[in-house]
């Protein structure tokens, strides 16, 4: 996958709606997210996903990709989310994982939101 498919994917997640990540995020994914309930597994991610708002504009900053083995993906960055007035910034990684041709699911995601 290259790097602006990569970006694209990551802002789909923040901005797309719950089909989105029943297509994108492995039912094997572990999430840690800075609320309630804090750790979340593939199923209850999407949930999650389905009862909260999406964000209606995301800018990343500090994008960083490695390519650690073949069929694994690692993101790091900064991210400026906005709906309406309501404003979030954290610092996120994701995994993917490549399960068939052009085929990519996350199998991890965190952020970390209440920094310095």
């Amino acid at each position: 996958m290259d790097d602006k498919r990569i970006i694209d994917f990551e802002r789909a997640l923040w901005v797309g709606e719950a089909d989105v990540y029943r297509r994108c995020v492995s039912q094997d994914c572990l999430m840690v997210v800075p609320a309630q309930p804090f750790l979340l597994r593939g199923d209850e991610a999407i949930k999650m996903v389905e009862r909260t708002p999406r964000w209606s504009a995301v800018d990343f900053a500090d994008f960083k990709i490695e390519r650690p083995i073949e069929g694994v993906i690692v993101v790091g960055y900064r991210v400026s989310a906005s709906r309406g007035a309501e404003r979030y910034d954290a610092y996120c990684t994701s995994t993917y994982q490549r399960v068939a041709d052009h085929d990519w699911r996350v199998i991890q995601h965190q952020q970390t939101s209440n920094f310095v």
